[in-house]
């Protein structure tokens, strides 16, 4: 069943995103089903406040043998409190392999939306890197926020990012000035990598924000006339993405002739099963789950040195 299922998305033509809509504060924000386990009433258990904890942390709480963190969604956006608890939510994510809890004032519908109807956020409005939007999405005469949420987990837990140590575990390095083409929406994320690739070693990268900057880049490498290799070696992608996923970028890279012999790794805080599956048959040299940057590194390196 996961084999078909698996094909029917490879397959599909129609670039849509399950986006789960809830409520902070009146606001109408998103976030990609994908990333949901489970949705549970704010006040069906309780939750335990923390001492000397950050401040937009609510608390922890064991809806079964797992404890998680509850985060305050409203509290950290800066926001007012809710007007009744009793009608709240929980969203609990598992990013990165870490199941969290995020405190909203409710949940309203599960909307199917294109990708290409899905905006990248003005820097100047959103705050850039130090924003948490990665899309606007339009539907129907709402507008929707999609919130960066491993933004948000690493501004409050710094240990979830990317750790200058684990590239320091990969010994002595040579540069590298061979170049590497990455496609990432979210603007802290991008940053991470940025530095932490240059600290491996490898001096020329390039970053865009969606699979669609990154292909009319590619578009245009190949106009150029020169060796491909002349302007990208690999390409790091992220899966969820506005305009063009990772996944179909990967898809028109393998079917085009000039660019297809270029090593897609797919890098993402969504590396399910079904994921990798997808990304191994589009013909991806490797999915690596984030933050796993010693390991992408060390991927990198046996592609193009």
């Amino acid at each position: 069943m996961v084999g078909k299922r698996v094909t029917e998305m490879i397959e599909s033509d129609e670039q849509t995103l399950q986006l789960m809509e809830f409520i902070v504060s009146g606001g109408h924000f998103g976030i990609n089903v994908a990333k949901v386990n489970e949705i549970m009433k704010y006040s069906q258990y309780p939750i335990t406040p923390m001492p000397n904890s950050n401040p937009f942390v609510e608390g922890i709480f064991r809806p079964r043998t797992e404890t998680m963190t509850v985060i305050n969604l409203a509290a950290y956006m800066g926001l007012p409190p809710s007007d009744d608890e009793e009608r709240d939510i929980l969203i609990i994510t598992k990013l990165n392999n870490v199941e969290t809890a995020f405190h909203v004032h409710g949940v309203e519908a599960i909307e199917s939306v294109r990708l290409s109807e899905i905006e990248k956020p003005d820097s100047t409005i959103y705050g850039g890197e130090e924003g948490m939007a990665t899309g606007i999405a339009k539907h129907g005469d709402k507008l929707i926020t999609i919130i960066d949420f491993e933004k948000i987990l690493i501004d409050i837990s710094p240990n979830m990012g990317f750790s200058p140590s684990d590239i320091d575990k990969l010994g002595m390095r040579n540069r590298s000035s061979k170049p590497i083409l990455v496609a990432e929406d979210s603007p802290l994320l991008e940053r991470l990598i940025l530095s932490s690739l240059e600290k491996a070693g490898y001096v020329n990268i390039i970053c865009t924000a969606n699979g669609q900057e990154a292909w009319s880049l590619l578009e245009g490498y190949k106009e150029s006339g020169q060796p491909i290799e002349d302007h990208v070696c690999a390409v790091i992608t992220d899966i969820e993405m506005p305009l063009m996923d990772g996944h179909r970028l990967l898809r028109m890279i393998k079917d085009d002739n000039a660019l297809k012999k270029v090593p897609v790794i797919v890098f993402s805080s969504l590396i399910t099963d079904d994921n990798r599956e997808i990304g191994t048959k589009l013909g991806a040299v490797a999915n690596v789950s984030k933050p796993e940057i010693a390991n992408l590194v060390t991927i990198l390196d046996q592609n193009i040195l």
